[in-house]
């Protein structure tokens, strides 16, 4: 089970047997509720970014859950000490799926595609992870087998399982009530909305090319979603006419009926703002406390803009350091310049992960708007996500294989936490207090990277200013 079963799989036993092995990775103690202010409703957990209910659960305590992409493990947080709980399996059928992947040459040719042209050379395990509100399942979306299984956090045994349509899964959300989880099929055009606890698709609603973020918004009434296009290709170029590169979208979907109530037209908004040259492509999202207000990133754009939610108008354009001036825009990762962003419950603050000039830093927002010291936490920043209690963001170093906490107020690294192979998405979630135990594998070993570190990995190394 875990990583040494892959690894005998492909006939590499012989190496991790020469890397040593690890016991296995046992659950640390686990950690008691921090008293009565952690059963309450902070601010944040009424945002659309922040997961889960106000009121833990009978039976279950908060963890931040991190999907380590490349291992194909989760790493399981204590919110409160930053600490690892555990570590769990998200791919416990990866030999069933690998056979089943080798005996149709079309799923084989995508899988082998997937592997070089989105994951570096690395096969994709998790994308995104969401807990049940009771602490019982997470659901996990796998790119590279095309799928959303949800997973017993007390047996580590897949409960139920939903191929998407195409051949890649992607972003997902989930709604506020913990009923239903949207998940992108990226290469389906479509979004699926499913059933939690049964895995039942319940409806779908259309997208663009290559569906990305998704957002519940409006107290879980409606959706915002944006679909990316082909960044995956040399195609998204502004001088490329724009159907060549995908149906981009930003869209807000009816949650109930699925109907799509509204597409915003970013072409005209960002050439009225003087942006003719940036791309279209919307990029993570984050919203002002009263939801009026999208922040998103876009596509090779070092910053991010600022969309009126009722006039489809560019409001704020916020430009931040481009540390790799000379870097080759195919030498971008999936087009991401920026990938990560978190506003505050205060909407005094956002959180900003720039992914190819390899820091995070604080975007203060106000009269006078203006970011803070830029933070080298680790290589490749590739996610942000608020704390439960809007205290903090999460920041995901995914060339560092580390996560850190980033103080709202101070502005400051308060620490850094190694996790798994390649973290990308950070989740906060809930678990049985009785599962923690129990949790991790039947075996481990030190993780063994397959492919040598990337050009993607390392571009303030290579391209200084």
């Amino acid at each position: 089970m875990g990583f040494v079963r892959r690894l005998a799989a492909l006939g590499l036993s012989a190496v991790v047997a020469a890397g040593g092995a690890l016991a296995a990775p046992t659950a640390e103690a686990e950690v008691a509720s921090s008293g009565a202010s952690d059963r309450r409703t902070p601010a944040a957990q009424l945002r659309s970014d922040a997961t889960g209910p106000g009121t833990v659960a009978k039976g279950a305590r908060r963890v931040v859950f991190v999907g380590d992409n490349w291992e194909g493990t989760a790493t399981l947080l204590d919110p409160r000490t930053f600490r690892r709980v555990a570590s769990i399996d998200v791919v416990p059928d990866y030999q069933a799926r690998m056979r089943e992947i080798a005996l149709n040459p079309y799923r084989l040719a995508y899988f082998l595609a997937i592997r070089e042209l989105i994951g570096e050379g690395n096969d994709q395990f998790v994308d995104d992870m969401y807990s049940s509100n009771d602490g019982r399942l997470v659901v996990i979306s796998r790119p590279s087998f095309a799928d959303v299984v949800a997973i017993s956090l007390q047996t580590k045994k897949i409960v139920w399982r939903f191929p998407v349509a195409g051949v890649r899964s992607d972003h997902m959300a989930v709604s506020p009530d913990g009923r239903r989880v949207v998940v992108s099929a990226s290469t389906g055009n479509v979004v699926h909305v499913l059933r939690i606890r049964d895995g039942k698709e319940v409806g779908r609603f259309a997208s663009g090319g290559s569906p990305h973020e998704s957002i519940f918004i409006d107290g879980g009434k409606r959706i915002l979603h944006a679909s990316i296009g082909t960044v995956y290709s040399p195609l998204d170029e502004p001088g490329i006419p724009d159907p060549l590169e995908g149906d981009r979208v930003l869209q807000v979907v009816n949650a109930r009926t699925l109907k799509i109530e509204r597409r915003y037209d970013l072409r005209k908004a960002l050439d009225e703002r003087g942006l003719r040259d940036t791309s279209i492509s919307v990029r993570p999202m984050t919203l002002s406390p009263d939801q009026q207000t999208f922040y998103f990133q876009l596509s090779f754009l070092h910053g991010f803009v600022g969309l009126d939610r009722r006039t489809g108008k560019i409001t704020r354009v916020e430009r931040l350091p481009n540390l790799v001036p000379d870097l080759p825009r195919p030498a971008y990762l999936l087009d991401s310049a920026h990938h990560g962003i978190a506003m505050d419950p205060r909407g005094k603050r956002l959180c900003v992960a720039g992914t190819m000039s390899d820091y995070a830093t604080m975007v203060v927002a106000g009269r006078r708007w203006g970011h803070t010291k830029l933070l080298k936490g680790g290589l490749k920043p590739y996610w942000v996500t608020p704390s439960w209690d809007g205290k903090y963001c999460y920041v995901s170093w995914s060339g560092s294989d580390t996560v850190s906490r980033i103080s709202y107020k101070t502005a400051r690294i308060v620490s850094t936490t190694r996790v798994g192979d390649h973290p990308q998405r950070v989740r906060n979630g809930f678990v049985q207090r009785a599962f923690v135990r129990g949790l991790g594998f039947n075996e481990s070993s030190v993780p063994l990277r397959l492919s040598p570190q990337t050009l993607w990995e390392t571009p303030s190394q290579l391209f200084p200013r």
